[in-house]
């Protein structure tokens, strides 16, 4: 029996997002005062209670859903009110509208019973401010006292202060619309005191209502606070209940950026109605994740992950950013400029910094991780991919048409970020770039598989670091032959220096990482042994140049085989190895990214044959794991083989919505499309995954140096792109 503290569950949890806000609840529409249920800001549960009751009894849930970013629909039954058939009459409606700093309710009891309902309706609420941290190590804080003043709530903790609002009633049909709260109703509350442990359905019978609404009450205590209505609903009628909270957070790092997304929204047509849908809810959550800086809101930037993670992370940031670019620049160099105003200029071990290092994460304060031992700084460097990751993702923006004289604004974060990859991201000198973790309350490993079990030899004994990932030798690779390419572009000294390192470093890899299984290591450990389990981190290699095609082909094979490509999706270790487990976190899971990650790497490589039949079948993997998500794809799910339920299982612990598992449904449109523009030189390639495996596939408004770029691929494979700038007409693949 366990005797520790587990982190909350999340696979069943419904999310209502726009950052730095987030309501986590049931699909009920509770928020009930237990595990990670709440509404977050910006690092901190603001609410940790919002349950509604209806005569003191839970309504009984039927459905939900959330059609647009922000906003929740819950559908709920009062079946003990209303007529006394076996069709139900008394329906209760909860819908809930989330913003940047606020969350909104209304809270609409219909009837169709032939005499009027009366009832009383009770919200309670409760506000514990506890640090995001504290919620994920599964321990508890109490909830604190609330003040009240006409009929408002307030709790605060510091300068951080949390405001409940009652809202106007609305007799008659009730229109139902988010966010449509009426101003503030005094009229008739009713203010008094009450215990922790106060029943929010006490003295129903009180305040009796004079037609469709009336008598809406305050109770605060210690404990809570309850919100009361009582109400009379009228045949065919309907009364809506409004309130909601407001959040002042004057120390949040992170805000939501003015204006709307940075990225195109293309129309998606496809065979494969599943894409579509994909596609759809994707866009949705990236543009309910969008952050920039408190302090410096002109640049934005995703926020990593709901709700651990929704803040800006370095490799999560990038790669989502990099996957978003068919869509437009602006993100991205929204990204790497917010990346490049914190890169490291020093040498610090507890924080991982260095300089021309690009960081990791960022908090409003130290990160103290209980369940695990983790004590992060508030800004910490703990990444050993982030900063070439950065690099490829202004030369991959420049590719796309940023324009020059923001690149050469960043040239000298990419001078120093080069020096990095040549100094202290190799700090044995040995030509790969390896991490440690010197501090001893930092990431043991620090590459994207960063739990302490990830790197481990095929006979499950975990590696010991030093630690040169595999996957990060690739970055490292297309990372300084795109930036030799980005200092001779714009007349800055090195690029034969890192054209010659990217030479030495390939034949490195080759002499030091291939194992006798004919694949390649997933890491070099402290003794230089190579580590030997076979992992998807060797799909990261596609497309990045390291490799020769024949060595990519042997990858691409060695990825087919059921124990790796059996799930749906890429396993993240293959089912052969003694550490493989399906609901490991990085040892046989199967991550929507990583998925993403290689399926975009098989087409950038430009294999036909078992490269394209590996992409297709991944991509199929995901659709099908997407339709029992909702189309919303979690961080990871498990790594079952496809044949044992028919449906992927839940990673319980999995954020959702994360930014780059919804930025995978552009890069599998993109890899499906097969468009590679390369503004810069005036050239344009176009190489959809041959065959069309698909299904025919049309995506409408693309852009490449703004401009508006829409790509057709039949039935049988052949590609139509209209709208590419003069001068960069497509040209067939090499």
């Amino acid at each position: 029996m366990h005797d520790h503290r587990l982190q909350p569950l999340l696979h069943d949890l419904v999310s209502t997002v726009r950052a730095p806000t987030t309501a986590l609840s049931g699909t009920d529409g509770q928020i009930r005062p237990a595990g990670v249920q709440g509404l977050f800001h910006a690092d901190a549960r603001v609410l940790s209670q919002a349950g509604l009751l209806v005569d003191g009894r839970e309504p009984e849930p039927v459905a939900h859903a959330v059609p647009a970013p922000g906003l929740s629909r819950f559908v709920s039954l009062a079946r003990w009110l209303g007529d006394p058939t076996a069709d139900p009459t008394v329906r209760i409606d909860r819908v809930r509208h989330v913003t940047p700093g606020a969350m909104d309710e209304e809270i609409t009891v219909t009837s169709t019973a032939a005499e009027p309902v009366t009832c009383t309706v009770t919200l309670t609420l409760a506000c514990d401010l506890a640090p995001v941290e504290v919620v994920k190590s599964g321990r508890t804080a109490a909830p604190l006292p609330a003040s009240v003043a006409g009929g408002t709530l307030t709790w605060h903790s510091g300068r951080t202060r949390v405001t409940a609002l009652l809202g106007a009633e609305d007799g008659g049909k009730g229109d139902g619309r988010p966010g449509a709260t009426s101003s503030m109703s005094t009229g008739g509350a009713e203010v008094a005191n009450a215990s922790t442990g106060a029943d929010p359905g006490a003295n129903a019978d009180a305040d009796p209502g004079a037609g469709t609404s009336a008598g809406a009450g305050v109770v605060a205590g210690e404990g809570g606070a309850v919100l009361r209505w009582r109400v009379t609903v009228a045949p065919g009628r309907a009364v809506t209940l409004r309130w909601g909270v407001r959040v002042e957070d004057p120390e949040a790092v992170v805000a939501a950026p003015a204006g709307g997304p940075e990225w195109s929204r293309p129309r998606v047509e496809a065979d494969d109605a599943r894409l579509v849908r994909l596609a759809r809810q994707s866009l949705d959550d990236l543009e309910s994740l969008r952050l920039t800086e408190a302090e410096a809101p002109g640049d934005t930037f995703l926020g990593a992950g709901v709700p651990w993670f929704l803040t800006l992370f370095g490799r999560d940031s990038i790669w989502a950013a990099r996957m978003l670019l068919p869509l437009g620049t602006r993100l991205a160099a929204g990204t790497l400029r917010v990346l490049a105003r914190r890169q490291g200029t020093k040498v610090d071990a507890t924080s991982g910094e260095a300089p021309g290092k690009i960081m990791h994460e960022l908090r409003r304060h130290d990160y103290d991780l209980e369940t695990s031992g983790l004590q992060l700084p508030a800004a910490y460097y703990g990444t050993i991919d982030a900063t070439p990751l950065w690099i490829c993702l202004l030369h991959d923006t420049w590719r796309w048409g940023l324009p020059d004289a923001e690149v050469a604004a960043l040239l000298p974060a990419l001078e120093a970020a080069l020096g990095w990859l040549g100094s202290d991201g190799d700090a044995d000198g040995d030509g790969f770039l390896e991490y440690i973790d010197t501090s001893g309350r930092g990431l043991a490993n620090q590459g994207w598989k960063d739990s302490g079990d990830a790197v481990r030899f095929h006979d499950g004994s975990r590696a010991e670091p030093p630690i040169a990932l595999a996957e990060v030798q690739g970055y490292a690779y297309e990372a300084a032959v795109a930036g030799a390419a980005l200092l001779e572009a714009f007349g800055r000294p090195g690029a034969d220096r890192w054209r010659d390192y990217a030479g030495r470093l390939a034949e490195r890899f080759r002499e030091r990482f291939w194992v006798a299984g004919g694949y390649p290591a997933l890491a070099l450990d402290r003794d230089k042994r190579p580590v030997d389990a076979l992992t998807s981190n060797i799909g990261h290699l596609l497309g990045t140049g390291l490799l020769t095609a024949e060595e990519e082909l042997r990858i691409a094979r060695t990825l087919t085989d059921p124990a790796m490509s059996g799930g749906f999706g890429l396993r993240t270790m293959s089912a052969a190895d003694a550490g493989f487990s399906p609901l490991s976190y990085h040892c046989g899971s199967v991550w929507t990214h990583d998925t993403a990650i290689v399926i975009s790497g098989l087409a950038r490589s430009g294999h036909g044959g078992v490269a394209a039949d590996l992409a297709a079948d991944l991509t199929r993997g995901l659709l099908s794991a997407a339709e029992t998500f909702g189309y919303r794809l979690p961080e990871l799910h498990a790594g079952d083989d496809r044949t044992l339920m028919g449906r992927p299982v839940p990673y319980p612990a999995a954020c959702r919505p994360q930014a780059w598992s919804a930025a995978a449904a552009v890069a599998i449109l993109h890899a499906a499309t097969g468009l590679y523009p390369d503004v810069p030189s005036g050239r344009t390639t176009l190489r959809p995954l041959p065959g069309a495996p698909l299904g025919a596939l049309s995506v409408r408004g693309l852009r490449v140096a703004g401009s508006p770029v829409d790509v057709t691929i039949d039935r049988s494979g052949t590609p139509q792109v209209t709208g590419l700038p003069a001068g960069m007409e497509p040209r067939p693949a090499e």
